[in-house]
């Protein structure tokens, strides 16, 4: 079979198993990437996401992490549900890809099938997928694999879902035909820019995780400073500003079809009293299989802790 029939075949597959878009690139160095990668990490811009330092070299050559790797294989997954986020007093938002199941879990199971699949379709082959878990630059091979760009925002942003996907990418040593890289399209937007009320996209394609609303309410484990505490907005876990006023997703939203992903009712208006008087044991059981439970107990009583004090102060952008 030719790496052009193996592509198609591959495609095809991938897309009668739902996932929404599918991208293939070459395994080959990611250079420039690696580059920018190292001067964000050199700027401190990771806080405290200290394994985001880790291996570098293999985060930029693909053939370090599987010997003889020919291609990476991008898959996108729309997450998108129609529903809206609720502001009032006594209740927080949670961040739309947190609102039902864990799509690590999602997404490492239709990964597994596909690679099932391959092994058996194409004997000789070798892989090794991801999801969020290894030293692979997600993002970087979605661009090179024409899934979508990396928008000012930083997310990736597809013509046809806009950025509201997860990714997986499967690194192979089967030939196959790539794709051409996707170009950017946002032109002189800088919306999502202007409405981030911490200030966090430094400049366009620059985060500073340190001042991300996301960030502080997942990943940051200590106590959070009331300079940008007071501009959370709400956003108890998560925060999709950036993303909301993206005129890509105001245009091309599209509900997704994967059920597992619909809301749990309690995760869309979430009542801050019962985050921050939360039990382990109810902890455990709302959240399982949940995205919220990486912020682990304490990082939910400090969050709804952190939102109650503050929802009633003006929400003035920083100066």
């Amino acid at each position: 079979m030719s790496p052009l029939e193996a592509a198609v075949a591959v495609k095809q597959h991938a897309g009668e198993m739902g996932w929404s878009e599918v991208g293939i690139a070459r395994a080959d160095t990611l250079v420039l990437e690696s580059q920018r990668l190292r001067e964000w990490l050199n700027s401190g811009y990771q806080g405290s996401m200290h394994w985001m330092n880790k291996e570098p070299e293999k985060r930029s050559d693909p053939r370090l992490v599987l010997p003889g790797a020919e291609s990476v294989i991008v898959l996108a997954q729309n997450y998108f549900t129609p529903h809206h986020h609720h502001t009032q007093s006594g209740i927080g938002k949670v961040s739309r890809y947190a609102w039902g199941d864990d799509y690590h879990e999602i997404l490492d199971e239709k990964s597994q099938e596909l690679s099932t699949w391959m092994q058996q379709t194409f004997p000789e082959h070798t892989s090794k997928f991801y999801v969020d878990t290894g030293p692979v630059m997600e993002k970087a091979w979605a661009q090179r694999a024409g899934i979508g760009w990396i928008g000012k925002h930083t997310n990736v942003i597809t013509p046809t879902f806009g950025s509201w996907v997860f990714l997986s990418v499967i690194i192979t040593n089967l030939p196959l035909e790539p794709d051409a890289p996707a170009t950017d399209h946002c032109g002189t937007c800088t919306l999502c820019i202007d409405a981030c009320p911490t200030d966090a996209i430094m400049k366009p394609y620059v985060l500073d995780s340190n001042r991300c609303i996301s960030y502080l309410t997942i990943e940051h484990r200590q106590d959070i400073s009331e300079e940008l505490s007071s501009h959370f907005e709400g956003w108890v876990y998560g925060c999709d500003i950036c993303q909301d006023v993206c005129p890509w997703n105001k245009k091309f939203s599209v509900p997704t079809e994967e059920q597992r992903f619909e809301p749990r009712p309690w995760n869309i208006s979430p009542k801050l009293r019962e985050w921050q008087e939360m039990t382990a044991e109810e902890f455990q059981n709302r959240f399982r299989r949940s995205p919220i439970k990486r912020t682990k107990l304490d990082g939910v009583r400090r969050n709804a802790d952190v939102i109650l004090k503050n929802q009633q102060k003006p929400n003035e952008h920083l100066s």
